[in-house]
């Protein structure tokens, strides 16, 4: 996978059945300058994850995760800029990437929905102990180098 003009761009020799996602890691800052980051739990799964989802037909990855980040969160949110990717084989044994953005919650109200029930927002030093798989551990750990979370953090 790789970048081109600010679209992710899948090679064309990924498996016809790749599963293609979107996503993203979404901030909000709160008094005193804080970041915070929203952490969704989905009890049908039982995990903590961020929000993400399929890319529909005629969607690009960018478009897909604004999109699904509000279906899921219910948040109006701005992209930042690309993060990176996670790869991994889905439950039904399919390969999947998901191409993840930092996002800035602009407005917006979280409400449970079909496929998340709990939304907490979690400062910096506390978002990895809420992630359940590894994958998200590390996206997360590229989010914390990212210039303008160090900006935040200091």
């Amino acid at each position: 996978m790789y970048l081109l003009s600010g679209e992710l761009i899948v090679p064309n020799d990924a498996p016809n059945d790749l599963i293609r996602a979107a996503g993203g890691v979404v901030t909000r800052f709160v008094l005193g300058g804080r970041v915070e980051v929203a952490c969704i739990y989905r009890e049908s799964r039982g995990d903590w994850t961020f929000p993400k989802g399929k890319i529909e037909e005629g969607e690009t990855f960018e478009q897909g995760a604004l999109r699904e980040v509000f279906e899921e969160t219910g948040l109006h949110c701005q992209v930042v800029r690309f993060i990176g990717t996670t790869n991994y084989t889905h439950r039904k044994g399919k390969s999947k990437i998901v191409a993840y953005y930092l996002m800035k919650a602009e407005h917006g109200e979280f409400e449970p929905n079909e496929e998340v029930d709990v939304l907490v927002w979690s400062p910096l030093e506390q978002v990895r102990r809420h992630l359940t798989w590894d994958r998200d551990q590390e996206l997360f750990d590229l989010v914390l180098e990212l210039p303008e979370i160090r900006a935040q953090a200091s």
